[in-house]
């Protein structure tokens, strides 16, 4: 039985697997042990919604069929992104990216960043052979947004002074900035104006935004859905439910809470502590009314494209990435 994902990838699915091969192509190196670590990249992907993403958006902007430039944007993308990922396993010290061991758990941290640097570096030259000065502006700048954002949030977190907006700035930068440049990267791919271009940046950036939300959530579940319950807590990321929650409380309350936050140092009881507060205060609720009105005005500015499959998929995939389960 097909997968959601294989449902709404369908009219996109010669791409994805022409994307597939070219991707791998991109991949090979001459050096043993950087092509033994690419393979191993290659084979542990994930779900590959950013592909899908640039695919469909390029789309609905006019490339049907998709000019070459498309797939060399889509695989733009991955190669920065990767390489952001497997820096940042180096950061948080991780041992496990999507079940799968990281790259600095197998290989150490010094062969690690340096596979980040090679993944950047093989992401720019792409674009650089092919003169696609304009994708890799938008990807650029989303990777620049990605690492502002992360900077943001570590110092918030040592304070834990984060207001609602500036969390919508950390998501934006951290998290929304990505399928933002995707949804960009496929309308310029095509050679669409700058309109478009912007139509399809600001939707994806709203999707972004949906999807991060959704991913906060998570952190409250009862069971382990996508990740463990309460990581979030324990790292002193303030997200929107507990904003809220906060928000909501007397001084002393506010203050409890923040302690156990500051002071969780990873005890069940506490972090439990803080999950039961943001329930009781509507926390989660409020979160999922902003997530599904920024699901609204995605699709909104969708509906601006002309109707056809791939703007069908969209949304399909919109009310995917809020409904999934991990």
């Amino acid at each position: 039985m097909k997968s959601t994902l294989d449902v709404i990838q369908a009219p996109i699915a010669a791409e994805m697997e022409e994307f597939e091969r070219k991707f791998r192509a991109s991949m090979q190196t001459k050096v043993l042990l950087l092509d033994k670590i690419m393979g191993y990249i290659v084979k542990r992907k994930g779900k590959q919604i950013r592909p899908m993403f640039v695919f469909f958006t390029a789309k609905i902007s006019g490339g049907d069929p998709l000019p070459e430039a498309t797939f060399r944007g889509a695989a733009l993308i991955e190669l920065l992104h990767t390489a952001t990922l497997v820096h940042d396993d180096v950061v948080d010290e991780s041992n496990y990216r999507r079940g799968f061991f990281s790259i600095n758990a197998l290989w150490k941290n010094k062969i690690a960043v340096l596979v980040g640097d090679y993944l950047l570096s093989r992401g720019m030259a792409l674009a650089l052979e092919n003169d696609d000065f304009t994708l890799l502006k938008i990807v650029n700048n989303a990777v620049r947004e990605l690492s502002e954002g992360e900077l943001l949030q570590i110092e918030k977190a040592r304070r834990l002074d984060i207001t609602e907006d500036i969390y919508f700035d950390i998501i934006r930068q951290k998290t929304a900035s990505l399928i933002a440049s995707c949804c960009a990267v496929g309308a310029a791919s095509t050679g669409a104006d700058k309109d478009t271009i912007e139509r399809a940046r600001l939707f994806g950036e709203k999707v972004g935004m949906a999807f991060q939300i959704k991913d906060d959530l998570f952190d409250f579940g009862t069971d382990e859905i996508g990740k463990p319950v309460g990581i979030d807590i324990k790292e002193k990321k303030m997200t929107l439910p507990l904003i809220y929650a906060l928000q909501q409380a007397d001084w002393l309350t506010k203050r409890r809470v923040i302690f156990n936050v500051k002071n969780n140092e990873g005890r069940r009881d506490r972090v439990q502590a803080v999950i039961d507060f943001v329930k009781k205060s509507g926390g989660l609720d409020y979160a999922v009314t902003v997530m599904k009105r920024y699901r609204d005005e995605a699709l909104s500015i969708l509906h601006t494209f002309p109707e056809s499959p791939s703007r069908t998929s969209l949304e399909q995939l919109i009310n995917y990435t809020i409904e999934r389960e991990k």
